[in-house]
């Protein structure tokens, strides 16, 4: 008999994250015809506002709402979810940094297996649930095979799975705040910090041309930032290049710099790495230029081209302008 599904969705500001519906389809490649629930915790109007968009998606919905749970913590999280959720379920979270801290000591707690940072799932063989990792930046895939008898916490990589849009359904939304449970935890919330706000919100622009490594020296980002004015895009990078300090933080994608929206997205000299495809959201077009031809990000590109950045954006940049 296959084991019940959850689904833990984040939110911010009355808003599902975009992975919502990406843990549909997580979900889908597990049991195909199961039924998922989705957990969404939070306090005052947002989580109302967030329960009713998901039940459109999700057959079910379980909200927990409490002045405790406004700001996601992780220990407290975990004891809710050891409350209210069957010791033998499968439940699935986005890898991301509420995921990383929850997901492993949950596990823990459940006594059930923990795959991190699933980029695919094979579905359950027997007693067994195959799932598949990268491992050394994406060079490489690791093939995992866990017993699910006593249920399994999984983390998605963002953006590795299609989301599941097809789906518009009238969900029923179950208000389980009084049954939370004891929410104390050692470590509390004190405030948010914002990020130091640049010259440029990349976070505004349609069309992003983002440099990495593969740029070599901070000159030639010169390259890039004639491309992005011909193009009407605005310049962005990974983390390498701000630990460079060639370019400020602001301008930095990725899940420990700013979280991205656009339609367009070239990617010059970035290999791909999840860290830096975390901050990228919503399905751009995603335009890769990188001379390796096995880095990571051409398995999430949807234009791919094996070449010396150096080489190919200048010469593209000019036939743009001759056009």
């Amino acid at each position: 008999m296959a084991q019940q599904l959850f689904a833990y969705i984040g939110h911010k500001n009355g808003v599902a994250d975009d992975t919502a519906l990406e843990l549909i389809t997580a979900a889908g490649k597990i049991y195909p015809d199961a039924s998922v629930t989705a957990v969404i915790t939070g306090s005052g109007a947002d989580i109302e506002a967030v329960s009713n968009a998901v039940a459109a998606s999700y057959p079910e919905v379980w909200k927990f709402d409490n002045a405790a749970l406004a700001y996601p913590n992780g220990e407290v999280l975990r004891n809710l979810l050891l409350n209210n959720i069957p010791a033998d379920a499968i439940i699935l979270f986005a890898h991301d940094t509420l995921g990383m801290d929850l997901a492993p000591g949950l596990s823990i707690k459940l006594d059930s297996a923990f795959v991190s940072d699933a980029v695919d799932i094979q579905g359950v063989e027997g007693n067994n649930l195959k799932i598949i990792r990268q491992e050394y930046s994406g060079m490489a895939s690791t093939h995992v095979r866990c017993g699910v008898s006593n249920g399994v916490v999984i983390t998605c990589r963002p953006g590795s799975f299609q989301p599941d849009e097809s789906k518009a359904i009238a969900g029923q939304v179950v208000d389980k705040s009084v049954e939370a449970g004891d929410l104390s935890a050692k470590r509390r919330f004190l405030e948010v910090v914002a990020a130091e706000v640049g010259d440029v919100d990349i976070t505004k622009s349609d069309v992003l041309v983002s440099v990495g490594r593969g740029i070599e020296d901070e000159e030639n980002i010169e390259i890039a930032e004639e491309l992005a004015e011909t193009i009407g895009a605005v310049v962005s990078c990974s983390r390498p290049i701000v630990d460079a300090k060639w370019l400020e933080k602001s301008r930095q994608v990725g899940t420990s710099g700013q979280t991205v929206k656009p339609k367009v997205y070239l990617a010059l000299g970035i290999s791909g790495s999840f860290q830096h495809l975390g901050g990228l959201k919503g399905s751009p077009f995603i335009v890769a230029v990188n001379k390796n031809p096995k880095a990571p990000i051409f398995q999430v590109a949807d234009v791919g081209v094996v070449q010396d950045l150096l080489e190919f954006v200048p010469t593209l940049t000019e036939k743009i302008k001759e056009g």
